[in-house]
């Protein structure tokens, strides 16, 4: 008899250390994994619809909110990794200096134009230019990649002279140029939560995967996928 497997969802932010952690998980005899990665919207309303999902893996406000909405169990929740923002341009382009704030906020008024996220990176990002005092005059200057669609790819393209998100997300994408994480002054970091649905199938064996996720082994790997254990 097959061990069934556990399904899961998630934003498009950890699925590279996601799928590392699937096969260190499966190389030490767990059961099999299958995580679908999609724009974190998109995942939240889905868990929240009530699709049978085992587990899902999304920022701690998001996980938050479905556990207060009955979607997922509040006591299976556990924060698995931190991430920080990072900034990227086209691969060949002249590279702004990115050492300070004034540095960045210089980068915005004159690379145009600029792509960010609809995730938590973009909320921050846009608050940052109106603490700047910038927000109005950089919005006819911004475009939001669609749910599910990498910043890089559109820096990538030619289609962002500079793009903002979390650096997990811009780490091993070609065509670009990596500015580096946004300086300490006005970094912003993300905590990414895990927690077991209402509607799973598998609850016990979800909350064991979670458990491994949150454990100290998996430090190096999200390391090396520009992460930080939580």
């Amino acid at each position: 008899m097959s061990t069934p497997t556990l399904k899961g969802i998630s934003s498009m932010a950890t699925r590279q250390v996601l799928a590392d952690l699937v096969e260190a998980w499966q190389a030490q005899g767990g059961q099999p994994v299958q995580i679908e990665s999609v724009g974190g919207v998109d995942a939240a309303r889905r868990v929240a619809e009530g699709e049978p999902f085992d587990f899902v893996v999304l920022a701690e406000g998001a996980i938050a909110s479905l556990c207060q909405g009955g979607a997922a169990q509040p006591h299976s929740a556990l924060p698995l990794a931190r991430s920080g923002m990072a900034a990227c341009v086209p691969k060949g382009s002249a590279c702004p200096a990115f050492a300070s704030e004034a540095d960045v906020k210089a980068a915005v008024q004159h690379l145009h134009p600029i792509a960010y996220s609809t995730g938590p990176s973009g909320v921050a990002l846009l608050d940052l230019f109106d603490r700047w005092g910038l927000l109005g005059p950089l919005l006819p200057h911004v475009v939001q990649a669609r749910p599910g669609l990498p910043v890089a790819r559109l820096v990538a393209q030619g289609q962002a002279a500079l793009g903002f998100q979390q650096l997990s997300e811009l780490m091993d994408v070609e065509g670009i140029e990596i500015l580096g994480a946004l300086p300490e002054a006005i970094q912003v970091t993300t905590v990414f939560s895990a927690a077991v649905c209402t509607h799973a199938s598998q609850a016990d064996a979800a909350q064991a995967f979670i458990r491994f996720l949150a454990s100290p082994a998996t430090a190096h790997a999200k390391h090396l996928r520009g992460l930080a254990p939580a």
